[in-house]
C-alpha cells in the first residue's frame, strides 16, 4: 500500500508527498500536462523541444545540471503524445535544490534566439539519427499516420516533420511555453526521505510565488472509428522485412484497457508468449515477434511488430499473426497462461514499487487521469479479468476491420 498526503496550491499546483524512510534518497518528479497531442499540426514537435530548452537554462541559473551534481543527484526528462515528465533525485540533505530548480525553470527561462537555435540543431539531430539514419526508425511514424486520420496521436512525439521545429518562430515557440509550463498546468510529487511537512514548507517557499497562467484550452478532434482494413506496403534499405500492425484500442482510464494490457501480455509475454511459440519456434516465420498496448490518455493503438526471416512471404506471415489473435478470440486459451501473466504483472508492479522514482512517477500519472489512490487498486483490477472478457476483448478489439497494416519491405 502507498500512503501519500495530496493538497492543491493557491496556484493550482497539485502536490502529492510520499514518505519512504527506508532510503536515504528523495525524487522529485514534476509533470506538464502538455504533450505532442497539444501542439498546432502545422508546428508538431514543440513539446518534445521544450524537454531540451527546459535543460538549457534560466537568467538566473544558467547552467541547469552543474547544481544538481554538485548536489550528488540525477535528472532528466521524457516526453510522449500525453504529458512532459521531469524528475531530479537527490540525497535527502539536498532535496531543496531539486525545488530550486524546478521552481526556476517553470517561473521562466532563457529563450534567448541562441538557446532556440542551439536546441533546434539537438533535436535536429536527434530526429535523423533516431528516425532517417536508423534501420526501421520511420516505421511506427508511417504507422501512426495509417492509423490515425484525425487525432493528434497520428504524428510521432518529436514531431510529423522535423523543418515543423527548424522553421517554428520565436513568439509561437514562447506563447506555447507561457500556455503550458505553469503551476496550473503541473503535478508535483516528493517520494523518498522527506517528511510531509518538510516537502510542504519547500512547495510553499519555491512554488507559491509563481503566478497561475492562462493555460491554452484542449480541443481534440474526436478520431472517427475505423470500419475496414488498412494498408501499406513500403521499401526500405534494411537488413530484413519487417510487419507492423495496429488496431485502436481504449485510453489510460477505460474499464477494458487492463483486459487489453493482458492480452499483449499472454501474446508477447517472453519465451512463453502465444506469438513467440507459434510464430518464432513453430513456425519459423519470425525471428522476433512483440505487441504492446500503447497506454495513452486518449484512446489509443494495440501495435504489434516482427522481423520477418529471410524469405518469408509477407502476407503468409501476416495471416500467421491473425490466427493466432483468432485462436485467443475462438477461446484458445487456458486458466493456467491466465494466471502466469497475472502473476508476472503482479510481481512486477511491486518490484516497480520499491523504487522511489517509480512511485513518484506513477503517482503523478494517476493523479492526472483522475484518482491518485488507483495506483494501489491496478493489481486487484488486474486479477479481476476473467478468461471470457479477455475473449470478448480480442474479438470486439483485435479484429480486421479495426487493423492497419505496414509491410516493411527490404529492397
Amino acid at each position: 500500500m502507498i500512503e501519500f498526503e495530496r493538497f492543491t496550491t493557491s496556484n493550482g499546483l497539485r502536490v502529492l508527498i510520499h514518505e519512504d524512510m527506508s532510503t536515504p534518497l528523495v525524487a522529485l518528479n514534476l509533470l506538464y500536462d502538455v504533450g505532442s497531442k497539444d501542439e498546432n499540426p502545422e508546428v508538431t514537435g514543440l513539446a518534445h523541444l521544450f524537454e531540451h530548452l527546459m535543460f538549457s537554462g534560466t537568467n538566473r541559473i544558467p547552467d541547469f545540471d552543474k547544481p544538481v551534481q554538485i548536489a550528488g543527484g540525477e535528472s532528466n526528462a521524457f516526453t510522449n503524445t500525453d504529458i512532459t515528465n521531469y524528475y531530479i533525485i537527490l540525497p535527502k540533505e539536498n532535496i531543496e535544490t531539486a525545488f530550486w530548480l524546478e521552481s526556476d525553470r517553470m517561473e521562466e527561462i532563457n529563450l534567448s534566439d541562441r538557446n532556440i537555435d542551439i536546441q533546434k540543431q539537438v533535436v535536429t539531430e536527434e530526429f535523423k539519427q533516431r528516425y532517417q539514419n536508423q534501420p526501421y526508425g520511420d516505421a511506427l511514424m508511417i504507422l501512426r499516420k495509417l492509423a490515425f486520420e484525425k487525432h493528434p496521436y497520428r504524428w510521432a512525439t518529436i514531431g510529423a516533420d522535423i523543418s515543423h521545429v527548424q522553421k517554428a518562430e520565436k513568439k509561437v515557440i514562447k506563447d506555447f511555453y507561457y500556455s503550458h509550463y505553469a503551476p496550473n498546468n503541473a503535478i508535483l510529487c516528493l517520494s523518498g526521505n522527506i517528511t510531509a511537512k518538510k516537502a510542504r514548507n519547500f512547495v510553499e517557499k519555491w512554488f507559491c510565488g509563481i503566478e497561475a497562467r492562462q493555460i491554452k484550452e484542449r480541443n481534440l478532434p474526436a478520431e472517427p472509428i475505423q470500419t475496414e482494413k488498412r494498408e501499406i506496403f513500403v521499401n526500405k534499405e534494411v537488413p530484413t522485412s519487417a510487419l507492423y500492425k495496429a488496431w485502436h484500442g481504449v485510453g489510460r482510464c477505460h474499464d477494458d484497457f487492463n483486459k487489453l494490457d493482458m492480452i499483449t501480455d499472454l501474446l508477447a509475454g517472453g519465451t512463453s508468449g502465444y506469438l513467440q511459440n507459434k510464430l518464432v519456434r513453430e513456425q519459423k516465420l519470425f525471428s522476433a515477434a512483440n505487441i504492446y498496448v500503447t497506454a495513452e490518455i486518449e484512446p489509443g493503438l494495440i501495435i504489434f511488430s516482427g522481423k520477418m526471416l529471410p524469405g518469408v512471404d509477407p502476407v503468409k506471415a501476416d495471416k500467421a499473426v491473425g490466427d493466432v489473435i483468432s485462436g485467443i478470440a475462438s477461446g484458445n486459451i487456458n486458466d493456467y497462461d491466465i494466471e502466469k501473466v497475472k502473476n508476472r504483472y503482479e510481481s512486477a508492479t511491486i518490484l516497480g514499487h520499491t523504487n522511489i522514482l517509480n512511485k513518484a512517477m506513477d503517482l503523478c500519472l494517476y493523479e492526472l487521469i483522475g484518482d491518485p489512490r488507483s495506483i494501489n487498486r491496478e493489481v486487484e483490477r488486474y486479477r479481476s479479468i476473467n478468461r471470457s472478457e479477455i475473449i470478448s476483448a480480442t474479438s470486439h478489439y483485435l479484429n480486421d476491420n479495426n487493423c492497419s497494416t505496414l509491410f516493411y519491405l527490404k529492397n
